[in-house]
């Protein structure tokens, strides 16, 4: 989120019983088409986050905005169309791009630097937007066409382009046969959440304060080194042996 459009949500909240959109209207403001989009896009993200879409109204937006409903709907003419304007919106931000930022290393074929790259990158960006993160919970949990769209324009593609990379080193004696999935799942998995506990449940990081970098650089370690020394590997593997 832009620092101008940091400064229109916190406002959020208050009621506005004109429309400042009247040039008549004293201290009234008028805004370029584009300008007012972009934060009407902003506030409903904040409302959304704050709320869920359930607890969200377009007149709420709207009154948080300092606009008519009638502005929103001009802008956005279904509430369908709202949700995919965010979603876009925040693709088009650049500020996460997985297939981006790690194509040098993936060119490399430098493992380390594939995962390490994308995790740094996720857990900068969620640092960064902590309300998006808030938003597709809420999608998620309301069962929400949001979490679904999301689903199909991000999750999916990242488990398809890292899978992809996963088979062809897997191919390759790089790395151990394993489904793709499970790995990608288990990456993932680390990196969210430790973003879920770091804005959520325990923003102080009372129970792990380390950088983000130091988390992407020790989760990937975990990913292609294990946790196990030599010996405890090989009493692992007796282990299993004997039952």
């Amino acid at each position: 989120m832009s620092p101008e459009e940091g400064k229109t949500t916190k406002n959020v909240s208050r009621p506005i019983t004109s429309t400042p959109n009247d040039p008549c209207l004293p201290g009234s403001v008028r805004m370029a088409g584009e300008e007012r989009r972009l934060q009407i896009l902003a506030i409903a993200v904040s409302l959304f986050s704050q709320r869920g879409f359930r607890g969200t109204t377009t007149k709420e937006i709207a009154q948080a905005a300092g606009v008519s409903e009638a502005m929103v709907f001009r802008h956005f003419a279904t509430k369908e169309e709202l949700y995919a304007a965010i979603l876009d919106h925040k693709a088009c931000s650049g500020n996460f791009e997985p297939e981006t930022m790690a194509a040098d290393a993936i060119a490399r074929k430098d493992d380390r630097a594939v995962f390490e790259s994308l995790a740094l990158g996720a857990l900068d960006y969620h640092q960064k937007d902590p309300e998006f993160q808030r938003l597709l919970l809420h999608s998620a949990l309301e069962k929400h066409e949001l979490a679904e769209m999301f689903f199909d324009e991000f999750v999916r593609r990242v488990y398809e382009f890292l899978g992809g990379y996963l088979r062809d080193r897997q191919r390759e004696g790089a790395l151990v046969e394993m489904d793709p999935a499970i790995v990608v799942r288990a990456f993932i998995g680390m990196v969210m959440h430790h973003s879920l506990n770091n804005n959520l449940w325990d923003p102080q990081k009372r129970l792990l304060n380390i950088s983000n970098e130091e988390a992407a650089r020790n989760f990937t370690n975990i990913l292609l080194d294990g946790i196990a020394t030599t010996n405890g590997r090989r009493r692992s593997r007796g282990s299993r042996r004997n039952r």
